[in-house]
């Protein structure tokens, strides 16, 4: 029997759908304040649905990303925020981990947006100082280079949490990251920096699955949870998720089997990304469990 951590679903394409509000820059940052309660419920729908990780919904509270839309005094509210609603989703739904989120500072799949390392290093760890004291490991995502990925690591492994680092990947083609760095590459360029695990996300499952196979090579626990949509390329800087769609060939039952797929790659860590929702995790954890793999929680977490 297998042990498979299973890892909640995307939390902002969902909350965009259940909110009253209309999708703005700053994606989901902005239902914390306005509507904690859909936060909250829907953390807790993943719980239920089998998850026994959850990340805090802090994905586009950036300090470049609030600065850009004039809303910088937001920053240490919506970190706090977060944590609070992710413990008040525990309390209510079930035990589950709780991960920090490090996310790219400027904006998904856009590599060239960026800033020095040091520059970088310096908000992750801005970041990291206000999330370390509530939440039990760190996920570095959705990191599109090998700079990005150095950055938000090292401040995280400062912390003392575990560390989960998972870089997306283009959509189409040999297997690379958005910046067109090679896994291989990108896992050598943090070194001896402690990570607990590598993954793979919010990129198309298709791409995922040709790629984990050179992922599990490299060594160590490795992970993937892929995202929904038809393409990524329409959302520019600065833009709102509303022009991105998703794909009606991947419901709940096709997800849960590409992701069986990469379990039997030798995938330990498993969920999904943006547009990837509860009905999908409870598929998966069915899965899962009729195939004979035990669901576990995070080790030392």
């Amino acid at each position: 029997m297998t042990s498979v951590i299973l890892t909640d679903g995307g939390m902002g394409q969902e909350l965009v759908r259940r909110s009253k509000s209309e999708p703005t820059p700053l994606w989901s940052a902005r239902v914390l304040i306005d509507e904690p309660g859909l936060v909250r419920d829907l953390h807790a729908e993943f719980i239920r649905a089998g998850a026994r990780v959850i990340t805090i919904n802090t994905y586009s509270a950036t300090p470049e990303r609030l600065a850009r839309e004039g809303a910088e005094e937001l920053f240490q509210p919506l970190q706090k925020r977060g944590i609070e609603l992710a413990r008040q989703a525990c309390e209510q739904a079930g035990d589950a981990a709780i991960a920090g989120c490090l996310s790219p500072l400027f904006g998904s799949y856009a590599p060239a947006l960026t800033t020095s390392f040091e520059e970088a290093l310096a908000t992750y760890r801005r970041i990291v100082a206000e999330q370390a004291d509530g939440v039990d490991l760190f996920l570095c995502e959705t990191m599109a280079s090998a700079d990005e990925a150095r950055a938000a690591v090292t401040a995280a492994s400062e912390s003392g949490k575990p560390v989960w680092v998972s870089w997306t990947l283009a959509d189409h083609g040999t297997p690379r990251l958005r910046s067109g760095e090679t896994i291989a590459a990108a896992s050598s360029a943090l070194g001896d920096l402690p990570v607990a695990a590598r993954l793979l996300n919010c990129c198309r499952p298709e791409a995922i699955t040709a790629a984990l196979p050179e992922l599990a090579a490299l060594g160590g626990p490795v992970g993937a949870y892929a995202n929904g949509f038809t393409s990524v390329e329409a959302l520019k800087h600065g833009g709102t998720v509303d022009v991105l769609h998703a794909r009606h060939d991947l419901d709940p039952e096709t997800y849960a089997t590409q992701a069986i797929g990469w379990v039997e790659a030798g995938a330990g860590i498993v969920g999904g990304c943006c547009e990837v929702g509860p009905d999908h995790i409870a598929a998966l954890r069915d899965r899962l469990v009729q195939a004979g793999h035990q669901i576990s929680g995070v080790p030392n977490a």
